[in-house]
């Protein structure tokens, strides 16, 4: 149960901030670490129940549950078996949930390397954005054995809900297939848009239209309105961030012998945006790329 668990939780940037929140409001008590002192100032200042631990290790002989929220399946592995991880003090029978978006084969090879040390890892990435970071709605896709996310539930439950998707690594994979979705649909959208701006439709109310119609998709219903017409480009979420995720869709699918070319071309156009837009673009900030490359055609 959440009560007997000690819980940690490595990363408190923009996602992980809302998720420590929300789990100090349901009264988990959180031992947090981030590498921003003042991020994890942020959060240990606002509950008295998040406190914040000097290193990695410390966090790991403290805790039995801990949480990585962190950029990258390498900075997963990292802050877990680096020299002086997590894994290197915590207690048997431990788990590590990773909320990460990280690459299915890598985590199904962290999985078997932390149960030779008699550690339990799970896949939880999560999907919703800061918004649903902040009210505590996130879908968790979950991999991982069925006892071992049985345990966890508990103290997921104030994060978002639990969406199982099998053994370990297949809730990476879920959210890197989820985040390409996500990203052909902004792509499509926004294309369809240009074309309806330049035949001289108005925008706004196409986006009602499709947003009412068979066309509607998380791109019209919260990114249009909110982040692209009025040109904010702020979603929360980097093109960044958003090209690495479809980046390890397009990966699986070629280890897996699937031919996949929407995949293929949507990867390449994210990878041609974030060289010309910058790695602190907003990934709403697609439709400028395209917006500009529309004018050369």
């Amino acid at each position: 149960m959440a009560e007997k668990e000690k819980i940690g939780f490595v990363g408190v940037g923009n996602m992980g901030a809302p998720m420590v929140r929300n789990l100090a409001k349901a009264g988990v008590p959180v031992l947090a670490y981030d590498l921003n002192p003042a991020a994890l100032e942020s959060v240990t200042s606002e509950s008295n129940i998040v406190t914040g631990a000097s290193s990695l290790a410390e966090l790991g002989a403290k805790c039995t549950c801990v949480i990585t929220m962190l950029p990258t399946g390498a900075d997963v592995r990292e802050a877990v078996l680096g020299e002086g991880g997590i894994a290197s003090k915590m207690p048997e029978g431990g788990i590590v949930i990773d909320m990460s978006s990280s690459e299915p084969m890598g985590t199904k090879e962290l999985a078997a390397e932390l149960e030779a040390r008699g550690l339990h890892l799970v896949d939880a990435p999560v999907s919703g954005g800061v918004p649903r970071a902040v009210d505590g709605t996130l879908t968790l896709m979950t991999g991982g054995a069925d006892d071992v996310v049985a345990r966890i539930a508990p103290v997921l439950k104030p994060i978002g809900k639990i969406h199982r998707t099998g053994p370990v690594g297949s809730g990476h994979a879920a959210k890197a297939l989820n985040n390409y979705l996500s990203a052909a649909s902004l792509a499509a959208t926004s294309e369809a848009l240009l074309v309806a701006l330049k035949f001289g439709l108005d925008g706004a109310a196409m986006a009602d239209i499709w947003d009412a119609s068979t066309g509607f998709s998380n791109a019209t219903r919260n990114k249009l309105h909110q982040h692209i017409l009025n040109e904010k480009f702020a979603a929360g979420f980097t093109l960044k961030l958003l090209a690495k995720d479809v980046g390890i869709a397009r990966a699986l699918a070629e280890q897996l012998g699937v031919r996949a070319d929407h995949l293929d071309h949507i990867s390449a156009l994210l990878g041609e945006a974030l060289e010309e837009l910058g790695e602190e673009a907003d990934h709403t900030a697609l439709y400028r790329y395209l917006e500009r490359i529309s004018e050369g055609a």
